[in-house]
């Protein structure tokens, strides 16, 4: 029908100005922050931007829940401001019938959503985890001074010293550097060339042309070995990250059958966001309704209120159920059907307009509404 089709494109166009609107805000203000922690050395420099890529591929399904929800509340409340909406009430299309075309464009958010909830944010939280610990490890370790002396790793209490150190090639020339074994003996090596290097998942310092003395302290047990090439493996080793240790990087096939109430919490969790999207299009039918004769705005107070009230809902539910209060199903499914049955109930209100709110819901529950 012509109303439904210029009502999707409305709906398409506004959705999009929404959606950059709200990327840019989240985006700008999340640089900043990754900004200031890299300034204080919480976040490699070089990791800023990618992470900030990640955190866009996290926070897209907010930003999809609030661009349908917002979108749809915007269009139909000018709906009502400029009276087209009495317009097609007058013409016998009921309110309900404003279902269908929400529904047709809520279907593929959600579609979207699903995707993105059950498959590619667990990845993307995985990725996002591994950079950011990768090049913290790799910007730790070439944070190099020539001249001065440096702990190298956090254990065998290695410290080096570096005479001049080439930062294009990552070369370091005379390089001196002390360490104790397991043994307790000291092993002191003197290299005419080193560099730092990652070999199979391990930060390792590559030394070549030098000599090693190893014994121990106050005895005559000293140890010479000339080297061509060492290699020396450092405790630093950049950390692997595992998916299980995290809730929000496991993949959704482990957590369907689960027992554990974190992963029947993230489950629940990645399956609300697109029933919500879908509830809360619907919701926005009637809290679109605006009276042109007030002037009042009253319609966006409630909708936020019954945003809050579902969001912080969730999240409650969420974590009732990771704390093992709750099962998966008495947390997924009560408040989803609670507040689908609060849109019916207000669409059926709204569907009598010229009756006072109170008096109209008064109604409704009575079956007295035409």
């Amino acid at each position: 029908m012509i109303y439904q089709r210029n009502f999707i494109k409305e709906l398409s166009f506004t959705a999009v100005g929404i959606f950059v609107v709200l990327l840019a805000v989240l985006v700008s203000t999340q640089a900043i922050n990754l900004l200031g922690r890299a300034a204080d050395g919480r976040v490699a420099i070089d990791a800023v931007v990618a992470l900030v890529g990640f955190w866009v591929v996290g926070m897209t399904p907010l930003l999809l829940v609030l661009t349908a929800y917002i979108s749809t509340l915007t269009v139909l409340t000018r709906y009502w401001r400029d009276s087209e909406m009495s317009v097609w009430l007058s013409c016998g299309l009921s309110l309900k019938q404003w279902i269908n075309p929400v529904l047709r464009f809520a279907v593929p958010f959600a579609i979207l959503l699903t995707l993105m909830q059950l498959f590619i944010i667990p990845w993307a939280e995985l990725r996002s985890r591994e950079y950011a610990e990768l090049l913290k490890q790799k910007q730790e370790l070439s944070m190099i001074e020539a001249g001065e002396f440096r702990a190298l790793g956090k254990s065998n209490g290695r410290v080096y010293f570096v005479e001049t150190f080439d930062t294009d090639s990552g070369v370091m020339k005379n390089l001196f550097l002390r360490e104790t074994d397991s043994k307790g003996r000291d092993n002191i090596v003197f290299a005419k060339e080193g560099s730092f290097a990652l070999n199979d998942n391990k930060r390792t310092l590559e030394l070549t042309q030098g000599i090693r003395y190893s014994g121990t302290p106050g005895q005559a047990d000293y140890n010479q070995v000339s080297f061509e090439k060492l290699s020396l493996i450092i405790s630093t080793s950049p950390k692997i990250i595992d998916p299980v240790s995290n809730r929000r990087t496991i993949p959704t096939l482990q957590l369907i059958g689960s027992n554990n109430p974190e992963h029947q919490a993230e489950l629940m969790w990645r399956l609300s966001l697109p029933i919500s999207i879908l509830i809360l299009s619907i919701l926005a039918i009637p809290l679109s309704y605006f009276n042109p004769r007030t002037g009042h705005t009253y319609n966006i107070l409630f909708a936020i209120g019954f945003y809050l009230i579902y969001q912080n809902g969730l999240t409650f539910l969420r974590n009732a159920v990771e704390d093992g209060k709750l099962n998966f199903w008495i947390g997924l499914l009560p408040l989803h059907i609670l507040m689908l049955a609060a849109a019916l109930a207000l669409l059926h209100v709204r569907s009598m307009p010229a009756q006072p709110f109170w008096q109209a819901l008064k109604n409704s529950t009575k079956g007295d509404a035409q």
